[in-house]
């Protein structure tokens, strides 16, 4: 989506309702803004959103997470 804003009083820019929509920004949120060359990137930081809309990296099966999780609590199970 690309749209057009305009620079307001003390510098302010105002994100259009349609974005905030589609990136689930909601009031109180915190974004990362970077500056890269000529270009302004403005990121929400959201964990779900990042979670389902974000690059994804790994691949796990259910029986690695499953293994894993036994491992994990085998550590902590009483040895008598």
């Amino acid at each position: 989506m690309k749209t057009k804003i305009r620079v307001g009083k003390k510098l302010t820019i105002h994100i259009p309702k349609a974005v905030a929509e589609e990136l689930s920004i909601k009031e109180g949120d915190v974004l990362s803004l970077n500056v890269k060359g000529n270009k302004i990137i403005l990121e929400h930081n959201d964990a779900i959103l990042l979670s389902l809309k974000g690059k994804k990296f790994a691949k796990v099966t259910i029986d690695e997470v499953e293994k894993i999780s036994e491992e994990e609590q085998g550590k902590y199970e009483d040895p008598y």
